[in-house]
């Protein structure tokens, strides 16, 4: 069977290009493809999503690329395959990517010391019972990036909580990192996984540091602009409001619009943990990176042994990720022995996901990737019908 010809002109612009030397038809027949379209549209027919953006590269080549729904319910405009979406915590192994990109500059080392580079946390302190009392060890870059320093899942009350700092967005990264210094480590470094989201902004912080730019700057220069990924941004540009996908909240009524607002005007903070808005073209390049060994259109972007270190199980058998059978690499999480493949992904896939259901794999077993954009909170988190459903329909029929 041959490949499906793109819907959209906006794939034909920034996919025309195969990022792999290697040619294949599509090992998903079109019974198959269609039968994909129509799960993913049954999900907005059940009310369970405004709309939804699916893509499936193989071999460095787009074999699906589908819309279905709505980007805004109110106004019903249609969900397109450039729509751009807020991609939440799938910005974290971008971020990732960054420091690994500074250690291949000479800048740091993986395993240095945080108060290195930033002399604020030097003075941190553990919980222990109702004491405090001095960490066993500096927390390291790796551990941040692998959610093992000990540092709070949660944002400290000078910042606010979640949504509230999500959507106001009014302190500079430097500014917030020094207060995220100011909180005790709930574990010692390296003994649990806690999910921290200001531990990778303490990653990005450090980027900035030592590359003397801002970490937008950094990876627009490095990243971004390099891998043609035009439509990726900490700081939306205004002239592509237009594009940005509404974001619903889930309840036993049905879907309504959330309160976080689909622009963030006024925002100074980049948030490397989960600030980034993207589109599954570019998406799509950033993955197809890792599985090309760290190059793109005939240039290095990553080194080859930067791709593994960032993907391999760094935690061992501790306990980490969301499900059953994952690691940790550096930002992403990994399939590290049978039980994580229960969504019929390979032993070494890496991937992750973002609040707003948006969720992309890599099985580089079967070199295969996908992405999945929707934007709406509740509904499931790591068990999102929506992505389970995608993702292991993808993966059945590639072995």
């Amino acid at each position: 069977m041959k490949i499906k010809p793109f819907l959209s002109f906006a794939l034909l612009v920034l996919l025309a290009a195969s990022t792999a030397a290697q040619s294949t038809n599509s090992p998903l027949d079109d019974a198959r493809l269609a039968q994909l379209k129509a799960r993913m549209k049954s999900f907005v027919e059940q009310g369970r999503t405004a709309g939804i953006v699916t893509l499936l590269g193989y071999r460095g080549q787009v074999i699906h690329a589908d819309a279905v729904g709505y980007q805004n319910l109110e106004t019903k405009t249609p969900m397109r395959l450039d729509s751009l979406f807020q991609i939440a915590s799938m910005t974290k192994p971008i971020t990732a990517v960054a420091v690994l990109l500074a250690e291949e500059d000479g800048l740091l080392t993986v395993l240095d010391p945080v108060e290195k580079y930033l002399p604020e946390f030097k003075d941190l302190k553990v919980k222990e019972g109702n004491s405090l009392v001095k960490p066993t060890r500096p927390i390291t870059i790796r551990d941040v990036l692998t959610h093992t320093s000990g540092m709070s899942g949660g944002y400290p009350e000078a910042v606010g909580d979640f949504l509230t700092f999500y959507r106001k967005r009014d302190k500079t990264l430097a500014d917030a990192v020094k207060l995220f210094a100011q909180q005790p480590l709930d574990v010692q470094p390296g003994t649990k996984w806690i999910y921290s989201n200001t531990g990778i902004a303490v990653a990005g912080r450090i980027v900035e540091v030592v590359t003397k730019k801002s970490f937008e700057q950094f990876l627009q220069e490095r990243l971004f602009t390099p891998l043609d990924m035009k439509d990726t941004h900490f700081f939306l540009p205004a002239s592509k409001n237009a594009r940005v996908a509404q974001i619903y909240q889930l309840n036993d009524s049905g879907l309504k619009k959330s309160i976080i607002e689909p622009m963030r005007e006024n925002a100074i903070y980049s948030a490397p943990e989960a600030g980034l808005y993207s589109s599954a073209a570019d998406l799509f390049r950033f993955l197809q990176m890792f599985l090309n060994g760290g190059g793109f259109k005939g240039k290095t972007i990553l080194s080859r042994h930067s791709v593994g270190l960032l993907t391999a199980n760094h935690t061992g058998e501790l306990q980490a990720g969301w499900s059953p059978g994952m690691g940790m690499g550096l930002g992403f999480q990994v399939v590290r022995n049978i039980e994580g493949m229960f969504r019929l992904q390979s032993i070494g896939t890496f991937t992750h996901g973002g609040a707003w259901q948006t969720y992309y794999f890599v099985d580089p077993r079967k070199e295969l990737i996908g992405v999945l954009l929707m934007q709406r909170q509740g509904g499931g988190g790591d068990t999102s019908d929506e992505f389970n459903a995608f993702v292991s329909m993808a993966c059945a029929s590639i072995y």
